[in-house]
C-alpha cells in the first residue's frame, strides 16, 4: 500500500493522464506512412523509383490518386519541390488500387484498404541528392461514416539514396508536370512490403501540413495526380452512400447475386420457357431408377448453371475490372446499352423475336441425342439456346448492369441467375408430383414478357441519362425523365387491367387477383413520382434519377428562396451581409448561411440566433449523404432555416487565404495557408475532433450550447439536437439578461 500523503498526489497524476487520453481519443490518425526506394545506390544518371507506403487501419479506406477529381472524392496528390538534384520521370503511380462505380458521385473512383502504395520514378542529377515535397489524402469509414483529410511533408536525401558519380545535364523531356497524365492505371509490379528500417512520416493530424517556406517559395512542379478522364460525369447529390470498403464484396455483391436470382425465377415464367418444364422433368422421370433420374436431374441443372457462368466468365474476361470504368462512364456504350435495352422491350412486346440460327440450334439439338453425360448437357444446352428468345434480354440486362461493377460481378450475376433457371427443373425431377400444382400455360405468359417490356424500356433511359450528363445535351432533365418514367408506368397498369391489348395477348375475360395487386402497385408507384414532377426529391430512386439541379421546375428551390415571414428578428434565412467566400460555396436545399465563422458570429448577435457549425468537405460522402437524407425533411429544413446562422466550414478547401489571414497553429505549429487548413486546425483546437461531418451548435461567444453530433441519418435525433441547441440558447440568454 502506498503511504496515506502520496495517495492523493497519485490518484491526481492518474486522473490528469486519463484525461489527456480521452481528449486525444477523439483525434484519429487511421493512416500511416513510411518511404522506401526501388534501390539504395544509384549514379548520377540513373533512374530510381521513390515508393511512398500507407498502412490503413481496418475500416477505413484511403481515395487514390488516379480517378478524376472533380469527381468529388478528395484524390491523393503528391507535389514535388523542384531542386536542380533530380528530375520528374512521367506521374506517380498507383499501385492495384480497388476500383468502385458509385451511383453518389455517378463515376468511378479508386481507393486502397488495408496497404496502399504510390510510386514516383526520378532521374537522379547530381551527387546531393534532395527530393522534398508534401502529400494530401482523405481516408473515410463506412462504420461510423467519418471522413478526415490529411497532409503531411516528406523527404528523400543521401541517407537513403546513395549517389555516386558527377553532376548530369538534364535530359530535354517535357516536364512532369505538362506530361498527360495516363488515363488508366496499369502497373505490373505488386506492393512492397513496408520496410521497418525506414523512417516512417506518421501525419501529426488531421489537419493538413503545409509546405516549408523554402517549398512554398520554390513552387512544386505540379500536382502529381492522374487527370480527368475526358467526358467523365460530374458528380450528383444522391442518397446512395458510397461502399467503397470491405462491404463492395460482400453487401452490394450479395444484393447483386440475389436481383439476378429472381431474374431467373421470371424468366422461368415466360413462354419460352415455362411450357419446357414439364416436357423436361418427363424425360428424368422415365429414367430406370428414381434414384437414376434424380442424378441426372442434378447434372442437368447443374450444366445450365455452368453454361451461364461460363457467359459471366467469358464477358469478366473480355471486359475487366478496366473495361468497368469504360462501360460505366463513356457515352458510347451507354447510348448502346439504351438501344440494346429498347430492342429488348420492343421484342417483349411482340415486335420481333430475338432468335439464334436454326442450323445453330439443330447442330447442338442433334448432339443431345447421343445419350449419356454428354447428351444430358446438350440438353441443357439446347434448353439455354431454344429459351434465348425470352432469356435473352433478361441475361442481356444482368450482364449490362454488371458492366458498371467489379470483374467478379458477371459470374456471380450469371451464377444467381442460372441457379434460380435451374432448381425448378431440377426439384420437379425429384418430386415429380410437384407438378400437378403448376398453373397451365396460357396468355399470361404472354403478359409477363410484355410487363418485362415495360420494366426493360423504363431502365433503357438510365444509361441514356448518363450520356445526357457526359455531354450536357440536356434531353434528359430530371423533369423529362420523370414524366417519360410516369407515362411508361400509367400504361403498364393500363395494361395489367386489360385496357391495353397488343396483337398476339389472349382475349382477358376477368382481371385475376395476383395481376389486379401488380396493377396497384404499378398505379401506387406512378402516384409515387408524381410529385418528383414539382421538386420532390424521390430519395428511393435517386440513384436512378437524373440529378435535382437539372430540374428546371423545382418548387421547393422556389420556396426556399421565398422564404421569409416568422417572428424571429429577421426575416427566415435573411442573412445580414453577403457570405464571404459565396462565389466558391453554396449550402444544400436553398439554405442561406455563410462560409467564415466571424461572419456567422456576427450575424448571431445581430440576429440574437444561435449558430450551426457544419464542418464539412468536398470529398466528404457521408457530409452529401446526410445533406440528401437528414437535411432534406422537412422539419430539419424548417429548423435551420428559421433557428439558426449556418456556418459550413469547409476543412479541405484549397484556397489560399490572404496573406494577412495566415497564422501558425498551437496545435502542430505550422502555419495554415488556406480555407481548409484554417478550419481543420479550428475543428482540432476548439473541439479535439478531427472527421467530418461534424455539427456543433454554439452562440457568437462560441459557447458550445449542447453536445455536438456527428453521422446519424436518424431524422428524429438531429430535430431533437436542434431543438435542444434552441431551447439551451434561450436559456443562457435569460440567465445573461437577469
Amino acid at each position: 500500500m502506498y503511504p496515506h500523503n502520496i495517495r492523493k498526489p497519485l490518484l491526481t497524476l492518474l486522473l490528469f493522464w486519463l484525461t489527456v487520453l480521452a481528449a486525444q481519443a477523439q483525434i484519429l490518425k487511421p493512416a500511416t506512412w513510411s518511404y522506401d526506394v526501388s534501390k539504395k545506390q544509384v549514379a548520377v544518371g540513373e533512374e530510381v523509383e521513390l515508393i511512398f507506403n500507407a498502412r490503413i487501419d481496418k475500416n477505413w479506406y484511403l481515395y487514390s490518386s488516379d480517378f478524376d477529381p472533380e469527381l468529388g472524392p478528395m484524390v491523393t496528390e503528391f507535389k514535388f519541390a523542384k531542386d536542380p538534384s533530380y528530375e520528374l520521370i512521367g506521374k506517380i503511380v498507383p499501385v492495384h488500387p480497388k476500383k468502385k462505380y458509385d451511383e453518389l458521385w455517378e463515376g468511378e473512383y479508386t481507393y486502397f484498404t488495408g496497404t496502399g502504395q504510390f510510386k514516383q520514378k526520378i532521374r537522379v542529377l547530381q551527387p546531393n541528392l534532395q527530393v522534398k515535397g508534401t502529400y494530401e489524402y482523405q481516408v473515410c469509414s463506412d462504420v461510423d461514416g467519418k471522413c478526415i483529410p490529411f497532409d503531411d511533408a516528406f523527404t528523400f536525401t543521401n541517407k537513403q539514396i546513395t549517389v555516386t558519380g558527377t553532376a548530369a545535364q538534364p535530359a530535354t523531356t517535357t516536364p512532369a508536370a505538362s506530361q498527360p497524365a495516363p488515363a488508366k492505371n496499369t502497373p505490373t509490379e505488386a506492393p512492397q512490403q513496408e520496410q521497418p528500417t525506414q523512417a516512417a512520416a506518421q501525419p501529426d493530424a488531421s489537419v493538413a501540413a503545409p509546405a516549408t517556406a523554402q517549398d512554398t517559395a520554390t513552387r512544386p512542379v505540379g500536382t502529381v495526380a492522374a487527370a480527368p478522364a475526358e467526358n467523365t460525369p460530374r458528380s450528383a447529390v444522391a442518397t446512395s452512400a458510397a461502399v467503397p470498403a470491405a462491404s463492395i464484396n460482400s453487401g452490394s455483391l450479395w444484393a447483386f447475386i440475389l436481383v439476378a436470382f429472381g431474374s431467373g425465377l421470371v424468366a422461368l415464367l415466360t413462354p419460352c420457357v415455362f411450357p419446357m418444364v414439364p416436357m423436361t422433368v418427363s424425360f428424368f422421370t422415365g429414367s430406370n431408377s428414381r434414384a437414376q433420374g434424380i442424378v441426372k436431374a442434378l447434372f442437368y441443372g447443374l450444366s445450365i448453371i455452368a453454361i451461364y457462368t461460363i457467359i459471366g466468365t467469358v464477358v469478366a474476361r473480355l471486359f475487366g475490372a478496366d473495361g468497368a470504368n469504360f462501360l460505366s462512364t463513356h457515352w458510347l456504350p451507354n447510348v448502346l446499352f439504351f438501344l440494346v435495352f429498347v430492342v429488348f422491350a420492343m421484342s417483349f412486346f411482340g415486335l420481333f423475336e430475338i432468335t439464334l440460327p436454326s442450323s445453330f440450334l439443330t447442330k447442338v439439338d442433334a448432339q443431345a441425342d447421343r445419350g449419356g453425360w454428354v447428351g444430358i448437357f446438350f440438353m441443357a444446352f439446347t434448353l439455354v439456346l431454344v429459351s434465348f428468345s425470352c432469356t435473352g434480354p433478361i441475361v442481356g440486362s444482368i450482364l449490362v448492369a454488371s458492366a458498371g461493377g467489379e470483374t467478379l460481378r458477371p459470374i456471380a450475376g450469371m451464377f444467381g441467375f442460372s441457379l434460380a433457371f435451374a432448381l425448378p427443373f431440377t426439384l420437379f425431377a425429384i418430386f415429380p408430383s410437384w407438378l400437378s400444382s403448376l398453373p397451365k400455360s396460357g396468355g399470361w405468359l404472354n403478359s409477363v414478357k410484355v410487363v418485362l417490356g415495360f420494366i426493360e424500356l423504363a431502365l433503357a433511359l438510365k444509361f441514356l441519362s448518363v450520356a445526357d450528363q457526359v455531354y450536357h445535351w440536356r434531353l434528359l432533365d430530371r423533369e423529362v425523365y420523370l414524366a417519360l418514367w410516369i407515362v411508361i408506368f400509367t400504361l403498364m397498369g393500363f395494361y395489367l387491367l386489360g385496357k391495353l391489348k397488343f396483337s398476339h395477348d389472349s382475349e382477358l375475360k376477368y382481371i385475376g387477383v395476383p395481376r389486379l395487386f401488380l396493377a396497384i402497385a404499378t398505379f401506387a408507384f406512378v402516384v409515387y413520382l408524381v410529385p418528383g414532377l414539382f421538386g420532390a426529391p424521390l430519395k428511393a430512386l435517386s440513384g436512378y434519377l437524373p440529378p435535382q439541379s437539372t430540374h428546371d421546375f423545382d418548387l421547393n428551390r422556389i420556396a426556399h428562396q421565398n422564404a421569409g415571414g416568422g417572428t424571429s428578428i429577421a426575416s427566415a434565412g435573411e442573412l445580414c451581409a453577403t457570405p464571404k467566400y459565396g462565389d466558391l460555396f453554396e449550402l444544400p436545399h436553398g439554405l442561406k448561411g455563410y462560409f467564415d465563422l466571424e461572419q456567422a458570429k456576427k450575424c448571431s448577435e445581430e440576429q440574437g440566433k444561435p449558430i450551426f457549425i457544419d464542418f464539412t468537405g468536398h470529398g466528404c460522402v457521408n457530409c452529401r449523404e446526410m445533406e440528401a437524407n437528414v437535411w432534406s425533411d422537412p422539419a430539419v429544413l424548417q429548423r435551420l432555416r428559421d433557428n439558426y446562422i449556418i456556418a459550413a466550414l469547409y476543412v479541405d478547401d484549397k484556397t489560399e487565404l490572404p496573406q494577412s489571414e495566415r497564422y501558425v497553429s498551437t496545435y502542430d505549429q505550422k502555419e495554415k495557408t488556406t480555407i481548409g487548413k484554417k478550419y481543420a486546425d479550428y475543428q482540432i483546437t476548439k473541439f479535439n475532433v478531427n472527421a467530418q461531418p461534424y455539427y456543433v451548435l454554439m452562440n457568437a461567444q462560441e459557447d458550445v450550447l449542447v453536445t455536438p453530433i456527428a453521422y446519424d441519418l436518424n431524422v428524429e435525433n438531429f430535430t431533437k439536437f436542434l431543438d435542444a441547441g434552441v431551447a439551451a440558447y434561450k436559456a443562457n440568454r435569460e440567465v445573461a439578461a437577469k
